[in-house]
């Protein structure tokens, strides 16, 4: 009698199951209709409490308050203008006094984060609106101080803009060309790795414009095959296919020389900046600061461990060492990216105590105070408000899977502003006396909080309810986070994913998902979480088709401080590939999980690991997908390679462990894909792969994806991606 009223509570509680739940696609997944609200482009106005958004038909932008949510201002009117008209905005950078802005419109991406577009000069008060230039699309507009001028790139090279004299147009370089001298903008590898598109600046008084200059005339092209292909169509390639040719420096070989420069308006002078630097260096940053005399130059040597912080006169053009950063192995990307230069500090991010903490160094180049000392990483800086002293930050204090916002005290003390665990980031106003909270977890999407700087909540603009209503619909289980110990006594730790239905009596394929780069992490409690983001969705969709979704950061993965990222240093893949063989080692201890069919995927640098731990020697993986995956770092670019890897002449026994030269010891189904247009990691990685493949006798299947970059979208491309790799594991794990 109790095992039939067992089995019939069990078949009631199925039953309910199927009737509440709808089944996940594919094509819901990648629509969209499942993506969380965000508040996206918000923009703070400097020294105020008020910030400023496109709205979402682009035709207007918006001013808010900070603290009370409500609109206070419309800046532009798209459809109330004088002068110009345009339909939409993309995008706008607001002028230092505020009176006027630029408005962005038919953007055109070059590269990750570099484009074109047509820029309009519009005046608030009156809503006069001008054309920037007649002379075709601008890159990187750059207001002087005053608001008066507007510095450009076209074509490789500067121009300016005087508004005071009826917006007359010079030329202030003349040797720009493409494919070998550019100016004021970087070069695709200097873009891509150090993150940034502009290398250009006003001085102080806007009496001179400086920036730095690649000569890349000596670096080898790669050329890129381009075809008609559809959404978009390229009738051009009809018939014939094109190519698209650009400098790519990759790793032991030339890169472009760099320079500083400077011109002086008035006289129409120009001056090189004397610089130290290397003749293989980096110039990785130039920017203003307060004193006209001065502007920042940040100089690193190609190993990447030193970098030279000068201040530079752009006149005289003398260099002064403000401060020298110098830590074992490298500086890490974070160093620039996350550096602050006020009126009167530098806030500059640092490992070299081992953990990435903060130093306040006043323009002298005095260290004053150093934020943080505990074991763990700062990971993101918001600001320091020059009035108080006080540094905003982001930390991993409570464990490297969750983040906290902190502020810190002229005197030291240290107060946390976010109470829940999860996932908390900060989008502070220009008094730095409001912020927007954005909050997750694992299984939680966004809430956005706003809040003042003591971390009082004073609203809740946005918490994601109605998608939280959607999606109690699907067969969505909670994501489990687990520890486990290696064999080597590496501890590790990871996320799992059951299928809503998990009945531990059974044994279940696994799908092991990793991305394991240097820094990287995908063990966290956040919505971001999971191999497509989206809360995991996509692992929620295999998990449904009958798999355990896994995820665990092996070694050289971040927030775990300087020794345990940098531990790979000159031999990228081999701990990280003993890390996921590892986990499928343990996996299949588990009672519940099927140890001969096991698997492991990854994109980029995840599909280089997955390579790798294939072909690790020990045959734990049944199958795996690896999209667009570098193969040999010989063919990956300079700077990232040579930061972890240094030369190919330098280290020939890192370099030499790779998937092609582990082609022979390859175990298991394989799937292959890569877009034919990825400037990122070229095809030349899969062809050469699979050409080490076939003379090993080693059985693979391919799909290319017509002119897709390295992100593989565009018409029905990402849907089309997702359910080869879905069908894959299905056909050789079930």
């Amino acid at each position: 009698m109790r095992k039939l009223l067992i089995c019939t509570i069990a078949l009631f509680m199925a039953a309910s199951f199927a009737s509440a739940s709808e089944k996940l696609d594919l094509k819901t997944i990648t629509s969209g209709k499942l993506a969380a609200q965000r508040m996206s482009g918000l923009i703070p106005i400097d020294g105020t409490d008020q910030y400023a958004r496109i709205v979402d038909d682009g035709k207007k932008i918006v001013q808010y308050s900070f603290k009370t949510g409500k609109e206070t201002a419309v800046l532009f009117d798209a459809e109330h203008t004088q002068g110009e008209k345009v339909e939409s905005v993309d995008g706008y950078i607001m002028s230092p006094d505020g009176r006027r802005m630029l408005i962005q419109t038919k953007t055109k991406y070059i590269y990750r984060r570099s484009f074109t577009a047509v820029f309009y000069i519009y005046t608030i008060q009156s809503r006069k609106l001008e054309r920037l230039s007649d002379g075709g699309p601008q890159q990187v507009p750059t207001w002087s101080p005053d608001g008066t001028q507007v510095a450009f790139v076209r074509e490789n090279n500067i121009y300016l803009v005087k508004l005071l004299y009826d917006n007359s147009e010079s030329q202030v370089t003349k040797d720009g060309k493409f494919n070998e001298i550019i100016n004021g903008v970087p070069d695709w590898v200097n873009e891509e790795e150090f993150e940034f598109n502009k290398a250009l600046c006003f001085n102080a008084d806007g009496t001179m414009i400086c920036w730095i200059k690649y000569d890349e005339r000596d670096v080898k092209e790669y050329s890129l095959q381009m075809f008609r292909g559809m959404k978009p169509s390229h009738e051009e390639y009809a018939v014939y296919p094109g190519s698209y040719s650009y400098k790519y420096p990759k790793a032991g070989e030339d890169n472009a020389k760099v320079s500083a420069w400077s011109y002086d308006i008035k006289s129409h002078q120009t001056y090189k900046l004397d610089v130290p630097l290397n003749n293989d260096g980096y110039l990785p940053r130039i920017l203003p600061t307060t004193d006209a005399s001065k502007i920042l130059v940040y100089a690193m040597n190609r190993h990447q461990d030193q970098l030279n912080i000068y201040t530079v006169n752009p006149r005289s053009t003398i260099a002064q060492l403000l401060i020298k950063e110098s830590v074992p192995k490298y500086v890490k990307e974070e160093v620039l990216n996350s550096a602050v230069v006020g009126d009167s500090h530098l806030l500059l991010p640092s490992d070299r105590d081992g953990y990435m903490h903060l130093y306040v160094y006043n323009m002298n180049g005095t260290m004053e105070r150093k934020v943080g000392d505990g074991n763990y990483d700062i990971t993101a800086v918001y600001g320091y408000d020059e009035a108080t002293g006080d540094v905003y930050y982001q930390a991993a204090s409570l464990n490297p899977h969750d983040r906290q916002v902190f502020v810190s005290h002229k005197n030291g003390k240290t107060e946390r502003l976010t109470d829940q665990k999860g996932w908390n980031s900060a989008f502070f106003s220009g008094d730095y006396k409001y912020f927007i909270n954005t909050w997750s977890d694992k299984d939680t999407p966004y809430v956005y909080t706003v809040r003042d700087n003591k971390g009082k909540v004073l609203s809740t603009p946005v918490d994601n309810k109605e998608l939280r209503d959607k999606l109690s619909a699907y067969p969505i289980s909670k994501k489990e986070m687990f520890t486990f110990t290696s064999s080597e006594g590496v501890e590790l730790d990871g996320w799992m994913i059951k299928p809503a239905d998990f009945n531990p009596q059974k044994k279940y394929p696994v799908i092991l998902f990793q991305y394991s780069g240097p820094g990287s992490q995908q063990v966290v409690d956040s919505w971001n979480i999971g191999s497509m983001g989206q809360g995991g969705l996509f692992d929620h969709y295999l998990a449904q088709e009958g798999f355990i979704v896994v995820c665990v950061d092996g070694r050289g993965t971040g927030a775990r401080g300087a020794e345990w990222e940098k531990c790979t240093y000159q031999m990228l893949g081999n701990l990280e590939a003993k890390d996921q063989v590892e986990t499928a080692l343990w996996l299949g201890k588990q009672s519940y999980v099927d140890k001969d069919n096991i698997g492991i995927w990854g994109w980029s640098y995840g599909g280089y690991c997955t390579l790798m731990s294939m072909s690790e020697g020990r045959g734990v993986f049944k199958a795996g997908v690896a999209v667009a995956p570098p193969t040999d770092y010989r063919f990956y670019d300079s700077i990232y390679t040579e930061r972890f890897m240094r030369t190919p002449k330098e280290n020939p026994t890192g370099y030499n462990d790779n998937p092609v030269t582990r082609a022979e010891k390859f175990h298991g189904a394989l799937l292959l894909c890569h877009g034919l247009a990825d400037d990122n990691v070229h095809p030349q990685n899969t062809f050469e792969y699979t050409e080490a493949l076939v003379q090993a006798d080693k059985d693979f299947t391919m799909n290319v994806y017509t002119n897709r970059n390295h992100s593989i979208y565009g018409g029905n491309t990402r849907n089309h991606l997702l359910r080869q790799i879905s069908q894959f594991f299905i056909n050789h794990l079930k």
